[in-house]
């Protein structure tokens, strides 16, 4: 009899620390998020560039006609679009892929966060669609060691910060203007033009579904680099887009068929019509 109160008082007081340092470990983070709200873990990032990126615009030259003869920029080849400046199915295949509940959670997906702590990310990360915009805010920093879990906790302040105050529409158009495709493709409209030759209005599923691809890492996803793995990445961005109802099964079977179809036009100084002209404008002072 004493043995088993033994037991039952050693099983008791195991629960209760269990709880102690759930409790504990909770109030822990909490204080962490408050400590980098108030900047004392360091200045937080204004996000207000990812709206307004000006400083990291390139110049288009417009003949008469409105047509678009070339562009010239210093650090990043980038032309911003609007919402309506995107085709349904390249949004579509962005959800699929990067953020399924991307309507429905407030910048932290709580359901995806928990898998991936259960399981230690072998059943994929948690990142949100927000999150990895706010990450772009930190893009070049010290990352190592410590410091990347500071910045992760700012990420997660971020992401609930910009879905406070922008619409979901407005935080996917600014994703999709900000990353860097490779190839001084920055943003959707550079990666566009230089990997299809298009608008992203002009964009179809498999297109939109390649460069919905290169999200996970447009180094190791890049069509000019490693076609293969490039078609194998759309596919399975294709298959996300069937297993969340975006396209039919026989749509995806058709597409994941046809080739890896890349029509690469670079845009620098250096190529297209009149780049003697373009040379002339870009010495003459401002």
């Amino acid at each position: 009899m004493a043995k088993n109160l033994n037991k039952t008082k050693k099983r008791n007081l195991g629960v209760v620390w269990f709880w102690r340092l759930f409790a504990g470990g909770i109030l822990f983070v909490c204080l962490l998020f408050l400590l980098a709200a108030w900047g004392v873990l360091g200045e937080m990032p204004d996000f207000k560039r990812l709206e307004n990126p000006e400083t990291n615009l390139a110049t288009e030259i417009i003949a008469s006609d409105g047509k678009t003869l070339g562009k010239f920029y210093l650090d990043d080849n980038r032309t911003p679009v609007t919402f309506s400046d995107l085709p349904q199915h390249l949004i579509d295949a962005l959800v699929a892929t990067e953020d399924e509940r991307f309507y429905d959670h407030a910048g932290i997906d709580a359901r995806g966060t928990l898998r991936a702590l259960f399981y230690l990310g072998s059943k994929g990360g948690a990142s949100t669609i927000s999150q990895q915009l706010a990450k772009q805010l930190f893009h070049g920093t010290d990352t190592r060691g410590w410091k990347r879990y500071v910045q992760k906790i700012k990420e997660w302040i971020i992401a609930v910060r910009l879905e406070t105050q922008y619409t979901k529409n407005e935080i996917a158009t600014m994703y999709f203007n900000i990353y860097d495709f490779g190839y001084q493709a920055d943003g959707i409209r550079s990666a566009s033009r230089i990997y299809f030759d298009k608008e992203p209005k002009e964009l179809n599923i498999e297109e939109a579904a390649t460069l919905v691809g290169m999200f996970k890492n447009s180094s190791l996803y890049n069509p000019r680099r490693n076609p293969q793995g490039v078609t194998n990445r759309r596919n399975v961005v294709l298959g996300q887009m069937m297993k969340n109802n975006f396209i039919t099964s026989r749509m995806k079977d058709s597409l994941q068929k046809l080739p890896l179809e890349i029509k690469f036009t670079p845009e620098t100084h250096n190529e297209g019509v009149a780049t003697y002209f373009f040379r002339e404008i870009i010495s003459v002072p401002i």
